[in-house]
């Protein structure tokens, strides 16, 4: 016995209809064939990275452009661009480096921790350049842009859903 009640056996027995027993567990996972796979795939909808990094631009812009009007501070903007490029450029180099092909699957999710952890320490460090590259930096303007544009990855991945 256990907190939850009577200990359930593994594995799990099949019903005595000849069935998977639904009231205990989840049915197997099934191995696709090669042909499944592709079906598969062909009905899931795919959204490109760069198609991302181009909406965080055109979003960070826009973002830029609704910062120059409201304030009409030459500042205020170039923070806000700064603000876009700390997003973009970083995103830049992680997309450049996951689209290039990697022969295993080992091999990707390393390439992949690594290019993050660039793409992360390249924010980072644009980030705390910012006072030293923007003269009289407006933080808030900064931050606003750089919020908007992590958010488009957001976005994209509902627009992806909705296609």
């Amino acid at each position: 016995m256990t907190d939850n009640g009577p200990r359930k056996p593994w594995p799990p027995a099949a019903s005595a209809a000849g069935g998977w027993d639904d009231d205990n567990e989840e049915p197997p996972v099934k191995a696709l064939s090669p042909e499944e796979a592709a079906a598969l795939k062909s009905t899931l909808p795919m959204l490109s990275p760069w198609r991302v990094l181009g909406m965080q631009l055109v979003a960070g812009l826009l973002c830029a452009v609704v910062i120059r009007l409201w304030t009409a501070s030459g500042v205020a903007t170039v923070s806000a661009l700064y603000g876009v490029a700390a997003v973009v450029v970083p995103n830049l180099l992680l997309v450049r480096g996951m689209t290039k092909r990697v022969g295993s699957a080992a091999g990707a999710a390393v390439g992949f921790m690594t290019w993050e952890f660039l793409k992360i320490g390249a924010s980072i460090a644009m980030l705390v350049l910012a006072p030293k590259v923007v003269p009289g930096l407006s933080w808030p303007a900064l931050l606003v842009t750089l919020a908007v544009c992590i958010k488009v990855n957001w976005l994209a991945l509902a627009w992806r859903g909705r296609r």
